[in-house]
């Protein structure tokens, strides 16, 4: 209770007994009428459901007041001498109930309970045990030191981007209705999205052409901060990243604070721009989100920079490095293989033949997803060139020479070619 909470009830209990301690004294008779009237009435108690004074509790106020020298803070409520302890569990079973919390926090109640019967032979009720565990503060498990995080920014633009995914509305993709995704990178510096849309899938393949367009868009960055999802761990995006000299840094696990400023940007999305989003199909989305963020985001003040995010990207573009012209080929898929003695390695279920000074070497084949009918066969740092499928049938056609040159035999069988009988392999002389 606050201090002028006792005030406000101390001035009530003085209003109630001020003439049985005041000057005049009274005689028995009229002492006795004062306390059976005080009794009889129905008062309005500070702080208190009750309406009644028992001829006690006005008696012992007046006797407080007066062995104090009649000082009011006599009549101050008074707390509970056991306030904040339990007074149904006797201190035995209190510190056994603290000690099996300290050593299993995550323990449930009702199995808290069977193992304090196990060990005393009796338990308090549940309601009892939940009350003693949030008065000493033992209903979760104890809390982790605070950890030293402190809010950052890049200096420059394309000093860092983040991206990660987020789940989106479910629209038509071709004839079918799915769930789309959106694959978002957030420029630290400046905020400016470099590029964002929504995908039907939120695996590599989709990602990686959202890297590569956003590098397209805006050049290439210093730091890509992602998550630890399966895409942003895979081989193809860390060779990706090394080969263009942008280090790939992942968040730790279970800490998504490192990005904030991508999941900011998310929640801006859900709240600003999908509740006015009115068409049906994955095309349509794109296009409304695109010119949102050209005409709406990019262009509007930001809160944190005081810029809009265009603007600030575009002060100090003299730092940004612009994507390399052969940029498709650092997003080539890159598979390990042994080629065979028959020369053949096999990539996504279709074989190619390799030199034959690579027999029974370990080759890189570097192949785009879209096209994966040409490959490039590389063996260390040496190309050995672009290659097609193998044709089986050009194969059949083919005359191997004993230092490894090649005819092609490509004229079709003669019509006066006599076919083979059965049971005979060859044609008489």
């Amino acid at each position: 209770m606050s201090e002028e909470q006792k005030q406000e009830v101390a001035a009530f209990r003085f209003g109630v007994i001020h003439d049985l301690v005041g000057s005049t004294r009274l005689d028995y008779g009229e002492r006795e009428a004062l306390l059976r009237d005080k009794c009889a009435r129905k008062w309005e108690i500070p702080h208190s459901a009750r309406t009644r004074l028992s001829r006690s509790t006005i008696e012992r106020w007046a006797s407080l007041y007066l062995a104090s020298g009649k000082n009011l803070e006599a009549l101050y409520p008074q707390g509970r001498s056991d306030a904040g302890q339990c007074r149904v569990l006797d201190e035995e079973t209190g510190l056994t109930i603290v000690a099996l919390r300290r050593e299993q926090p995550t323990l449930a109640a009702a199995e808290l309970l069977r193992r304090i019967e196990q060990l005393q032979g009796a338990a308090p009720s549940l309601s009892t045990l939940y009350r003693f565990l949030h008065q000493h503060d033992l209903m979760k498990p104890a809390a982790a030191a605070a950890e030293d995080r402190r809010k950052f920014e890049a200096e420059l633009p394309n000093d860092l981007w983040q991206s990660d995914v987020m789940h989106g509305p479910a629209v038509l993709v071709g004839d079918k209705r799915r769930k789309s995704y959106l694959i978002a990178f957030v420029d630290d510096h400046s905020r400016l999205i470099p590029h964002g849309a929504f995908y039907p899938s939120e695996g590599l393949a989709c990602f990686m052409e959202a890297f590569s367009q956003a590098l397209l868009k805006r050049g290439l960055p210093r730091k890509l901060y992602v998550d630890n999802g399966s895409a942003f761990r895979s081989r193809q995006l860390e060779y990706t990243c090394a080969a263009l000299g942008i280090a790939l840094v992942h968040a730790r696990p279970y800490r998504p604070q490192g990005k904030g400023k991508i999941e900011r940007f998310f929640r801006t999305v859900q709240s600003q721009f999908l509740p006015g989003f009115g068409g049906a199909s994955l095309v349509a989305l794109n296009r409304a989100f695109a010119h949102w963020l050209d005409e709406v985001y990019h262009l509007r003040r930001h809160t944190s920079t005081g810029q809009s995010p265009f603007a600030r990207f575009t002060a100090q573009m003299q730092c940004l490095r612009a994507a390399p012209a052969d940029l498709k080929d650092y997003f080539r898929k890159t598979v390990r293989r042994r080629v065979n003695k028959d020369r053949s390695v096999t990539v996504d279920k279709r074989l190619f033949e390799a030199p034959v000074a690579l027999i029974g070497k370990q080759v890189e084949i570097l192949y785009h997803p879209d096209t994966p009918e040409h490959v490039e066969i590389r063996c260390g740092q040496t190309s050995w060139g672009m290659h097609r499928a193998l044709d089986l049938a050009v194969n059949s056609r083919v005359t191997r020479e004993r230092n490894g040159s090649v005819a092609v035999h490509c004229d079709p069988p003669s019509a006066s070619h006599t076919p083979s009988r059965g049971g005979q392999l060859w044609e008489d002389a």
